[in-house]
């Protein structure tokens, strides 16, 4: 189970001195082009993060790093094209919920901050059931083909309003992989917003992914799940077997930093994580 926390305030923060992981906090978001409020702030300060040299604003109600007092305008532009997107999110999900075996469906990436452009795509997260990933992934395409709901394709430059389908998960193994873990996946995790959340298991997600509150602790209380992560897998059935063979040899010539298994698919186009991360020692 998860619980927001509430952190409103009613004292004026404007004449707030921050500390190093608020700093870190501004600074990690301005990557984004975000500047945040004070209740984020809080929210999304930091544990152990590496100092940093930046001078803080504040004004309108929204810290950002000096110099970019422009981001205060294009926030609220933002939120518009994200009011939009997440119409649309909200359709795709009441169709794909259709399937049996979909577990959860979610919006994550810039979408579940209301900070994307007009061309962006919307970045979508989809939880099965138990052995049926890559077949529920066949059923998915097939019925978002059907109802008229365009989704994204390689090297095609004009992905606007598209869904982008870069994150499938059997709920039996949710987590990500030690090596994957840092600040930007961990902000990508607490961030995700579930539109279909079938027998709970929103909160299974976040429990199998608590490791994500050592890097940012504020955004989320966790119940612990007892039902653990696994970490080892029964036998695929025939028909699940046979739909991951055809989808993993159809990429197979494609994988570059993507991960493929028969309960986790992870598409990394651009590779966000190692970008975001090498900018986080300015």
């Amino acid at each position: 189970m998860a619980v927001l926390r509430d952190f409103n305030s009613k004292n004026n923060p404007s004449g707030k001195s921050l500390n190093s992981l608020e700093i870190f906090s501004v600074y990690y978001h301005s990557i984004f082009k975000y500047p945040l409020t004070f209740s984020e702030l809080v929210k999304w300060t930091p544990k152990n993060a590496p100092e940093v040299h930046s001078k803080v604003e504040y004004k309108n109600g929204l810290y950002f790093i000096e110099g970019s007092e422009n981001l205060i305008y294009k926030r609220s532009v933002r939120k518009r094209f994200s009011n939009k997107k997440r119409r649309i999110a909200e359709k795709a999900s009441k169709v794909i919920s259709r399937i049996p075996s979909v577990r959860m469906v979610a919006i994550s990436g810039s979408l579940a901050m209301e900070n994307t452009e007009r061309e962006s795509d919307i970045d979508m997260v989809i939880v099965t059931s138990e052995g049926n990933l890559w077949t529920t992934r066949i059923l998915v395409y097939i019925l978002l083909k059907i109802f008229g709901l365009s989704v994204r394709t390689p090297k095609n430059e004009k992905q606007m309003d598209k869904l982008c389908l870069n994150i499938w998960l059997d709920e039996k193994d949710m987590s990500w992989n030690k090596k994957e873990r840092n600040f930007y996946t961990a902000h990508e995790v607490l961030q995700t917003i579930p539109l279909v959340n079938k027998k709970g298991i929103y909160g299974k997600f976040l429990s199998d992914n608590r490791w994500a509150l050592n890097y940012w602790p504020n955004v989320v209380e966790i119940k612990l799940n007892n039902d653990l992560a696994y970490t080892q897998h029964r036998r695929l059935n025939m028909i699940e077997n046979i739909a991951f063979k055809v989808q993993y040899l159809y990429m197979k010539g494609k994988i570059t930093r993507e991960v493929i298994t028969p309960t986790k698919a992870i598409f990394h186009p651009n590779n966000l994580s190692a970008k975001i991360l090498s900018k986080m020692t300015p």
